[in-house]
C-alpha cells in the first residue's frame, strides 16, 4: 500500500507529512526559499565550513521532502549545480505544486529512485552530498549503514562535505554516528541537537579542515548578510558542546 502525502497549514506554515503526524517539510507561505525547519539551517553548516562564495559547485540531495534544501541552494548558491534523489514521484508533483520546487533546469535535475542505488552506481563526485531521507514511519533504513556511508564518502569531491539529518534515530543515534565514524575515518562530527531535537553529523572528505571560532562567526555574519540564514546559534553550540578545543574546529 502506497503511503498518503499529506499536506496541513497552521499560521502561515505549510507543511508536508507522510501519512502520520511527522512533519516531513516546511515553508513559510510568505518565504518560499526560506529555511523554516531548524535542522534544515543546520545542514546548511557547510557554507561555513567552507568559502560559500565559490563552494558547493556541484550538490546530491537524497530525500526531497518539501524541497528546503534544494530550493536554497537553488536560490543563493548560484554556482551550485543540484542533483536530487528521491524514490517517491508523488513526493516530487507535491514539492511542485505546494512548495514552489523550480522546475528542472541546467542547474536542477531530479532522479526517481533510491538514494542509496544512485551513489553506489553513479561515477559522479559531489561537492556537497545531504542526506535526508526517510518514510512514514521516520526510518532511514539502507540510508543509514556503513556500506552507504562509505559509499557517500567515495561519491566525495576534494572538498567534500557530506550532511545527515539524524531525525528519528534518538533510539540508535549513537549507532548512526558511529557508522559515520568509521566511514569517514573519524573525520566526522555531529551538531549538538537544535530545539526540533534533530541531530546533523557532518563527515568530510578530501582536504582538511581547520577554522578559527573566529573565522566561523565572521562566515556566519556574511552568510545572514546575504541569504538570511542565521548559522550564528549553530557555531555557539559547537562550542558550548566543546567541538572547538582550542577555539579550532578540525575536520
Amino acid at each position: 500500500m502506497s503511503t498518503p502525502i499529506d499536506i496541513s497549514e497552521e499560521a502561515g506554515v505549510r507543511y508536508l507529512h507522510f501519512g502520520s503526524e511527522w512533519i516531513q517539510g516546511a515553508m513559510r507561505i510568505r518565504k518560499p526559499n526560506a529555511l523554516e525547519l531548524a535542522y534544515t539551517r543546520e545542514m546548511m553548516a557547510g557554507l561555513l565550513l567552507r568559502d560559500a562564495d565559490i563552494w558547493p559547485k556541484t550538490a546530491l540531495v537524497i530525500g526531497l521532502g518539501a524541497a528546503s534544501v534544494t530550493k536554497f541552494l537553488y536560490h543563493h548558491c548560484p554556482q551550485v549545480r543540484i542533483q536530487v534523489v528521491e524514490i517517491e514521484p508523488r513526493v516530487v508533483a507535491a514539492a511542485h505544486q505546494f512548495f514552489r520546487l523550480p522546475d528542472e533546469d541546467a542547474r536542477l535535475a531530479i532522479h526517481i529512485g533510491c538514494g542509496a542505488d544512485y551513489v553506489l552506481n553513479t561515477q559522479r563526485r559531489f561537492d556537497y552530498i545531504l542526506v535526508d531521507g526517510y518514510d512514514r514511519n521516520a526510518r532511514a533504513g539502507v540510508l543509514d549503514t556503513l556500506p552507504f556511508y562509505q559509499a557517500v564518502r567515495s561519491r566525495l569531491s576534494d572538498t567534500g562535505l557530506m550532511a545527515v539529518n539524524l531525525f528519528g534515530r534518538s533510539r540508535g543515534f549513537r549507532a548512526s554516528l558511529e557508522r559515520i565514524i568509521t566511514a569517514f575515518e573519524d573525520r566526522a562530527l555531529a551538531f549538538p541537537s537544535c530545539d526540533s531535537g534533530n541531530v546533523v553529523a557532518f563527515g568530510a572528505g578530501g582536504d582538511a579542515l581547520s577554522l578559527s571560532l573566529a573565522e566561523m562567526r565572521e562566515r556566519a555574519h556574511a552568510l545572514k548578510d546575504r541569504t538570511g540564514i542565521d548559522l550564528l546559534p549553530t557555531v555557539s553550540r559547537l562550542e558550548e558542546a566543546g567541538s572547538l578545543p582550542g577555539g579550532k574546529l578540525l575536520l
